[in-house]
């Protein structure tokens, strides 16, 4: 049996916290299985045990590399849009499309975690990694009269809710409607 170089297991750990990091938004973290995950990778379960000491400290660490995504979407509709209120309106704008609530596992972390966190009461480390995540992406999204947050809950609580009720005409009343509220001139 060949062991794996340190390059070869530092690969693997970045396969596993990203392939975590989608099938933990699409199934939940108790949607999968370790044994899932990294057959998911080609890897067996004895390698997951190499790389982290249980799973909660992957759903940490995937939960980390989810909202690093978050971030850099984000910084990416800000230099696409020139200016921060116009991108954040585009940020809206994908936020309650079709596509957004179709691809959870590609998705918004804030979303993809909140039912995990919710259930969870003694969640610790990724409780707090979750929290601060939902707190960057608030200030992201602030404005002179909020702080973000009204905004995160209301487009996370929309794209839940259609989500929940996909292939619905209810899921894209929730999308258009919450976009239009959002939107508005008169709008949070």
């Amino acid at each position: 049996m060949s062991r794996v170089s340190q390059a070869q297991a530092l690969e693997n750990r970045r396969r596993a916290v990203a392939a975590a990091s989608q099938l933990f938004r699409e199934r939940g973290v108790n949607g999968i299985s370790v044994a899932d995950l990294m057959k998911s990778i080609g890897l067996t379960t004895g390698g997951f045990y190499k790389q982290f000491p249980s799973k909660e400290a992957l759903v940490a660490e995937a939960a980390q590399a989810a909202f690093g995504d978050l971030d850099l979407l984000l910084a990416s509709f800000d230099t696409a849009h020139g200016d921060h209120e116009t991108a954040r309106g585009a940020l809206v704008d994908f936020y309650l499309s079709a596509e957004h609530r179709d691809q959870p596992g590609t998705g918004c972390p804030t979303a993809g975690f909140a039912g995990d966190m919710a259930r969870e009461s003694t969640a610790g480390e990724v409780r707090e990694t979750y929290a601060a995540g939902v707190e960057e992406f608030a200030a992201w999204m602030s404005t002179d009269a909020n702080d973000g947050l009204p905004m995160v809950a209301t487009l996370v609580g929309a794209i839940l809710l259609a989500r929940a009720t996909a292939g619905t005409d209810l899921s894209e009343k929730i999308l258009e409607s919450t976009h239009t509220a959002l939107t508005a001139p008169h709008g949070p």
